[in-house]
Formats: structure tokens, sequence, C-alpha cells
């Protein structure tokens, strides 16, 4: 009796596994078949589209209002599975008529080049550093959304003549300090690199993406960042920013956690002299902890609190939120570091 049980068992644990094999080698086949990739994205805004060739960073897809004698202001958003530059067009629509405004798609998004290649922290860092010195050609003031806030602060720290201020919508790096030993952070570093090495197996590797990038999980990732109720249009463009090709390759290395910028805080933020602004708001997966203390001890940092927005306060609460932008850059237009 008891064999026979063990037997049941055995049989029942195998003809798991083979379902799940199944269905992993069904949906692989399903991704490659019947999910178009090759989504093209149009130009998305009636401006200037132009496209940057950096040595570093490849193609850089960029949109400019292309005239103004006041400081050139940069936007960067931030870097998650579906993004691009259509997550900051508000601020690009508001400020256009104001100042040169560039707006970029980051490296590996939007309508910039998507190829299979080393995207790392020090990539962005120097897409944004690049396309300033080569591409604007003067000292402009810095809009960064999201994680993107680290590489602007990386680009602003290394770089500080040419970034005449920041400003920086729910930026990352304000958590409390984690008293992580050095034998754990070489052991998180080699578990993101095993991760990376599966999630880049070109069997899998475009599956993998697809099922984070079908409509319904756009949808719910955009629902969950906004307060209300978030533009259709935004969803339609991630949609199809996601399914165009190559679309895959930086998003696989964001999951891996490679593209995460360790104690921020520490090694960026505290050494920044020129001004920074931050708007913050009730976003979810977003800890500001330590963004008092650093206020508090740093002259050239300020705040405020975006209330009853999440991380997308830019389409929501935009009138309050742009007047103090606009009175910031004013502000420093003038200022040289």
């Amino acid at each position: 009796m008891k064999n026979q049980k063990k037997i049941s068992r055995g049989w029942g644990f195998l003809g798991a596994v083979t379902a799940l094999l199944l269905a992993k080698v069904g949906w692989i086949l399903y991704s490659k078949r019947y999910i178009d990739h090759h989504a093209k994205l149009n130009p998305i805004i009636d401006a200037e589209q132009h496209t940057y060739n950096s040595h570093s960073a490849g193609a850089i897809n960029f949109y400019s209002n292309g005239g103004g004698n006041k400081t050139p202001l940069l936007l960067v958003h931030s870097l998650h599975l579906y993004a691009g530059l259509f997550d900051i067009l508000p601020i690009f629509e508001a400020f256009r008529t104001a100042r040169p405004v560039y707006a970029i798609d980051m490296p590996g998004f939007g309508r910039s080049e998507k190829t299979d290649r080393a995207y790392r922290p020090s990539m962005y860092q120097e897409a944004i550093t690049d396309f300033i010195k080569n591409q604007i050609g003067k000292p402009c003031h810095v809009l960064s959304l999201g994680n993107s806030s680290a590489y602007a602060a990386m680009a602003a720290a290394e770089n500080p003549e040419w970034v005449r201020s920041l400003v920086m919508i729910n930026p990352v790096g304000f958590e409390m300090p984690q008293p992580y030993s050095l034998r754990w952070s070489k052991y998180r570093e080699a578990i993101k690199d095993l991760l990376l090495s599966f999630l880049k197996v070109p069997l899998w590797s475009l599956p993998i993406y697809d099922l984070f990038a079908s409509r319904p999980k756009i949808a719910e990732f955009y629902h969950k960042r906004f307060a209300y109720t978030p533009p259709r249009d935004l969803i339609d463009l991630a949609y199809t920013s996601a399914h165009t090709p190559g679309a895959h390759f930086a998003p696989i290395v964001l999951m891996s956690g490679k593209l995460a910028v360790e104690d921020t805080r520490e090694r960026f933020y505290e050494k920044l002299n020129q001004p920074v602004l931050v708007a913050y708001a009730n976003t979810p997966e977003t800890s500001f902890d330590m963004l008092p203390q650093l206020v508090n001890e740093k002259p050239n940092w300020s705040a405020f609190r975006s209330r009853n927005t999440r991380d997308y306060p830019h389409f929501e609460q935009s009138g309050e939120l742009f007047r103090r932008f606009d009175l910031f850059w004013k502000k420093h237009d003038q200022t040289s570091i």
C-alpha cells in the first residue's frame, strides 16, 4: 500500500512537471509565432524629431522645440519594462514655448537604439552627459523621473559644469540604509549575474518579456502608478513601444537588477553642489525616509510633496507642479557651479 502511494505521488509530481514544461514550450511557440514584435512607434508629438549618435550609448531618439535663449531643459524618463519619453510628454508640452526643451528616449527604450548590448548604469550616465555636451552644447537644467534620477545625479556629480540644476520627480535612493556586508554584496551581484544569464537565453528571453508586456499587464502597471485613471494614449504608446524590434533587450537587464545604482544617496546625491528640487508623492514602491535629512543637511536641496498623486504627478497635478518648476528654473537660469 505504501509503495503504491509513493508511486502515485511520483506519477503526480512527474505529471505536474510535464504539464509545466508543456505550458512553457507552448508559450514560447505562441510568443514566437503569434505575437507581433515588429510594431512601429511613430512620432508622438508635433515637434522636431532627431537622432543623436552617441559614441557610447548608440542612436538616441529625441524631440526638441528648437528655440529660445534661456537655459535649455533636458527631460529624462524613468526606466521600466515599457518606458519611453511618452512618460514625460506633459512637461515637454508645458515648457516648449518658455525655453529650449529636449526630451530623449533612453538607450534601449522608445525609438532609441534597441540592440543586444551591455546595458549598465554607466551607459545611461554617459548618454545624458554625451547628449548635453555634444547635442545641446551648453549647460542645462535636467529633469529626471524615478530611477533615472540616479543616472542624472551620476552625470551631474562627474560633470558639474554641464548641469546647472536638477529637478527629480519621485527619485530612488532615499530608503533607510541597510547593514549589508561586503560578502553579501558580492553574493547579491553574483545572483544578479546568474539571473541575467538565464534571462538572456535567446530561446526564452523574448517570451519571458512577452509575459509582462501584454496590454493588460501594461494597463495594470500604469493604473498602480496613477491616483486616478491613466491616459489611454499612454498605455497604447507603451504597448506599441514594447513590441518594436529589440524592445526586450534593455528591460531584461532591468529585470535582473543590473541597472540599479547602489548607495545612490551617499555616492552621488550628497556630492551634488547644483541646486536640486525634489517632487515626491505617494509612490507605493519608493521610500523617501532619508530625504528630509538630506534637505536639512544640504542647503542646495529642497523638496515638496505632491499630494493626491503617485508616480506620475506631472499628469495629474500639473498646475502647481509646473509653477514650482518654472520658478525654480528661472531662479537658477544664471547659476554657475
